[in-house]
């Protein structure tokens, strides 16, 4: 009875606070689990929603709800949107004053706040956990949860202190939340945060509305320029390698009329402060950055993400496109990387100082990373399918939209796999192609692998055609990698059928890369969708929304998003009553908001 009470209050909380007609995909499940009080990692996509899955249940629940998130710009952007929509929220972090921190802290004592932000470092203090064991919080949510684990990407030590929290606050419901975690990482977090005892869902990690793209290094200036040429006027991420690198395309972008900002971990905190603020608020923007410009960016539009060096890893990679489209709108993603990039990223592995295994690990997840890359077939397949997740291809990406020349290498195929069984599957690819080119080493010595039939059959053809053929053959799910383990190569289904003459292997032909089709197929129904008329109409509503936003200071997202202003466009709300059937617009919203944009809406164009 009491999960059917708390199961309608969800719901009128949906319409009464957010706003929203109904639940997205999977936030139904998790907002169940949470309210039943079970101990929950939840692994979704970004623009998913997950946010709301923690929100909703700490609004139901009587008492208060700590969220743990690791960048002090994030919880207050999340504060921001929780107040425009009249939840009382808080946050303590070092960023902001005493004053400011002890009347958030009295607002918690007194319990009008349902809701607490803190970093991890506030909160795992002693005088902070004895402040906390009088309130007794009802529920703890982890965001960025991967964090928390070393087989991730970006583990942060002051993560892992949060595993003391269970044995200090039994009775609390735990949840934890990511966009990026592997099985193994899985794992992880639910054994450090609640022992294994409670339930990890994972809820895909398919972005349909991002558009897949990679193509050769060739003259990144033109490459560039023409990729943002394509989408003046829109919000996107240039992610570059080093800090010199990201001021100088922020000054080729300037000088090309764009508005473009650079922000890395050399830059001034209050400059490196200002370039967000600006980006996060306003349309149009162009943040230029390193991986310091990473987690916690939660600006719905991002229409693109454009990376002009090869990131670290798969896992790397798929959290930073997600930054792009989180509003569910069509969104351009592309890749550009050359051998410089891959030689730079070998480097930094073998130089981080972290102990051998890490480093295997680190090495695969790159490989992963370069075989997606010059994946010959559907890029969401090959992407999904490292997470573990089947998909048909997506007819969007890429390679979908302009497949490559492939050309037949069933030949070479049946050599590598060859020389993979015939040393037990034990080792990686550097090893197999040395047995390949008949390299005279010493590890090929001690295993007798010069006396094998596959031993320098294949010095016809240079390492980096082998290299290429292993990274396709893993794309192609002919070869497994043992991430977790030393890497050995391991052959499937797929490729114990080449070797036995029942299938055909392809490659991509080389060649010097071409110019990719500039636009999305579904970013150009998109725009074809939305009514040309109606564009001069969104731009007055979106100026709107930035005069507020700089009003009450806060981020231009937060007022109203991209979406619910189209919707405005599209239905023409004449009335209150009109205007609160918008998805988005919920009761505080209508009563701050409604007027203004009702007024806007009666004399824009079209109006009758």
């Amino acid at each position: 009875m009491d999960t059917e009470i708390n199961q309608r209050r969800a719901e009128d909380l949906l319409h009464s606070v957010f706003g929203l007609q109904a639940f997205r995909p999977g936030q139904t499940e998790i907002v169940g689990r949470l309210l039943d009080r079970g101990n929950t990692l939840v692994v979704m996509p970004t623009g998913a929603g997950k946010s709301l899955c923690y929100q909703i249940p700490a609004l139901v629940f009587d008492g208060l709800t700590i969220v743990i998130s690791p960048l002090v710009a994030l919880m207050d952007d999340q504060v921001a949107a929780l107040r425009a929509l009249g939840v009382d929220a808080a946050c303590i972090h070092s960023g902001r004053g005493r004053d400011a921190n002890v009347a958030d802290w009295k607002r918690v004592q007194s319990g009008a706040c349902k809701i607490l932000y803190m970093s991890p470092e506030r909160l795992m203090t002693d005088r902070m956990l004895a402040a906390l064991r009088k309130i007794g919080p009802e529920m703890f949510v982890v965001d960025e949860a991967h964090c928390i684990s070393k087989w991730g990407v970006n583990f942060r030590p002051e993560y892992e202190e949060l595993t003391a929290l269970k044995e200090t606050f039994p009775d609390a419901v735990f949840s934890a939340f990511t966009a990026t975690a592997d099985a193994a990482t899985r794992e992880d977090i639910a054994g450090k945060l609640f022992d294994g005892r409670g339930e990890i869902v994972v809820h895909g990690f398919d972005r349909p509305n991002l558009h897949l793209a990679v193509e050769p290094k060739t003259d990144w200036r033109r490459q560039l320029s023409d990729f943002v040429g394509e989408r003046k006027g829109q919000s996107g991420i240039v992610y570059c390698l080093s800090r010199r690198l990201t001021e100088e395309v922020s000054e080729f972008l300037s000088g090309k009329g764009c508005r473009a900002l650079p922000y890395h971990a050399g830059l001034a905190p209050e400059i490196r402060r200002d370039n967000q603020e600006i980006f996060m608020a306003e349309d149009g923007v162009i943040m230029v950055a390193t991986i310091a410009f990473g987690m916690g960016i939660d600006k719905p539009d991002i229409r693109y993400v454009f990376h002009l060096n090869l990131p670290g890893s798969m896992e790397a990679y798929y959290q930073e496109i997600g930054r792009a489209g989180r509003d569910g709108g069509p969104s351009d993603v592309k890749l550009i990387y050359g051998l410089d990039d891959i030689r730079l990223r070998r480097q930094f592995i073998d130089q981080d100082g972290e102990n051998a295994d890490h480093q295997r690990r680190e090495h695969k997840r790159l490989d992963a990373l370069l075989a997606y890359c010059e994946a010959t077939a559907c890029r969401r397949v090959t992407l999904l399918s490292y997470f573990d997740e089947a998909t048909e291809p997506c007819g969007n990406c890429d390679v979908c939209l302009d497949p490559p020349k492939l050309i037949d290498a069933t030949v070479e195929a049946q050599m590598l796999f060859s020389a993979a069984l015939r040393t037990g599957q034990f080792f990686g690819g550097a090893h197999l192609i040395d047995v390949l080119r008949g390299a005279d080493t010493q590890k090929i010595r001690e295993r007798g692998h010069d006396q094998l039939p596959t031993f320098g059959v294949g010095a016809d053809h240079p390492k980096t055609y082998w290299q290429s053929m292993i990274r396709q053959a893993v794309a192609g799910g002919y070869l497994s990698v043992d991430i977790a383990g030393y890497g050995s190569l391991k052959l499937t289904e797929k490729a114990e059928a080449v070797v036995k003459g029942q299938a055909e292997f392809m490659i991509r032909e080389p060649a010097a890369g071409k110019p990719a089709k500039a636009r999305s197929r579904a970013g150009r129904e998109a725009e074809a969708a939305f009514p040309s008329e109606l564009a001069d109409l969104l731009g007055d509503l979106k100026k709107l929304r930035q005069e507020l936003a700089k009003d009450r200071g806060v981020p231009a997202y937060v007022v109203f998003s991209d979406a619910t202003l189209r919707e405005m466009c599209l239905t023409r709300p004449a009335t209150l009553d009109q205007m609160a059937q918008v998805n988005g617009v919920g009761p505080k919203k209508l009563a701050d908001y409604g007027p203004l944009f009702l007024d806007r809406l009666s004399v824009g164009p079209g109006a009758d």
